[in-house]
């Protein structure tokens, strides 16, 4: 029987968001707008990629690190989500920004948290 792993929000959260990510990239394929498209899908996937590689860190000062690259991501993905948002024929990526509001705060709390610790 396969041991199971504790859950893990950020994680979990990231991945929904990834998933998420790459339908609102397909849809946005399907208008022809390719160049918005895989650079919403590179950097919102990053973000999820970047927290797993957390997870096997070598040090808290690597994990503060990738956290960080995590942080960059939600930065770049933010921005493109507004350029959908005022692009008048783009699909309402709503959803989306609302989602990485929260990803985005848990982040930055995980960041904090971590470089008080011991």
């Amino acid at each position: 029987m396969e041991k199971q792993q504790p859950q893990n929000l950020i994680l979990d959260l990231t991945l929904d968001f990834s998933v998420s990510v790459i339908e609102y990239a397909e849809q946005l394929e399907a208008q022809r707008k390719f160049v918005v498209a895989n650079q919403l899908l590179k950097s919102g996937t990053s973000i999820g990629a970047n927290v797993k590689e957390a997870q096997n860190a070598e040090s808290k000062a690597d994990f503060i690190h990738k956290f960080k690259i995590a942080a960059k991501e939600v930065e770049e993905t933010e921005y493109w989500l507004m350029l959908c948002h005022r692009a008048p024929t783009y699909p309402n990526p709503d959803h989306l920004q609302k989602d990485l509001h929260s990803i985005k705060k848990i982040i930055s709390k995980i960041i904090i948290s971590s470089k008080t610790k011991n």
